[in-house]
């Protein structure tokens, strides 16, 4: 199986607090894995982990082959990492153009990615010119994807994108996330279980800081036992 991103025992600490403690993911290429357990289980801190904005003090992180722990944050999402945070995180004073200009890379990304982000998301390509303040939370979280489809990314981290939206929205953001999996490989934080149990090929399992379980996502359906167990549903 070709690997995209391997995570080997990482132990990370948020001040004195030891967050992580002893994670490991291997990440296919072109899938779509996702990272579960309950709150406060070290998900999030995981991908801020991958993505250098929270650097390990243990184990190693592989990135296309190259060991990318120790590096700058900016470095590696040079690399070809994407990060869409949890809550959007989005610049609401700027329009929606602005937003997505300004994650450019290299010149010129905005304008080769336009149909693309506004094929998947035509909602923006209408609200071009308002302000990300005056968008609606589905409209903002999109706006968050697309900021991360704008230079040229072959590994998405994607943080809660169904996170107090309505059923309908989520639906547009899933068929967003699958179409976006055709060119990328995906790493996703999801809460809500059947979001990601529809969405996700692939599962890992994190509880107090450790990586407990992992495997294909339509065993893990059928295990009510690992279900109720690590993710507190029935």
């Amino acid at each position: 199986m070709d690997t995209i991103l391997d995570v080997q025992s990482v132990h990370t600490f948020i001040g004195q607090y030891h967050i992580l403690q002893g994670v490991s993911l291997s990440i296919p290429r072109g899938s779509i894995t996702a990272l579960l357990g309950r709150n406060g289980a070290g998900k999030t801190t995981t991908l801020k982990t991958i993505l250098g904005l929270l650097p390990p003090r243990q184990g190693k992180i592989v990135f296309e082959g190259r060991e990318i722990n120790g590096m700058r944050s900016f470095d590696i999402a040079a690399r070809g990492i994407g990060f869409v945070p949890e809550h959007r995180a989005i610049f609401r004073d700027l329009s929606v153009e602005e937003n997505l200009k300004i994650a450019e890379r290299k010149k010129g990304d905005y304008a080769r990615k336009q149909d693309f982000i506004f094929g998947l998301f035509p909602d923006l390509k209408r609200l071009i010119a308002l302000p990300g303040a005056n968008l609606s939370g589905g409209q903002q979280q999109m706006l968050a994807i697309a900021r991360a489809l704008v230079a040229d990314n072959s590994l998405l981290l994607i943080d809660e994108p169904s996170e107090g939206l309505a059923p309908v929205i989520i639906e547009n953001v899933m068929a967003a996330i699958r179409e976006l999996s055709k060119n990328a490989t995906i790493v996703l934080v999801e809460q809500n279980f059947l979001v990601a149990s529809q969405l996700a090929e692939y599962y890992v399992i994190i509880e107090e800081g450790r990586s407990v379980r992992h495997g294909l996502m339509a065993e893990l359906v059928q295990d009510q036992a690992t279900i109720h167990r690590y993710l507190g549903a029935a």
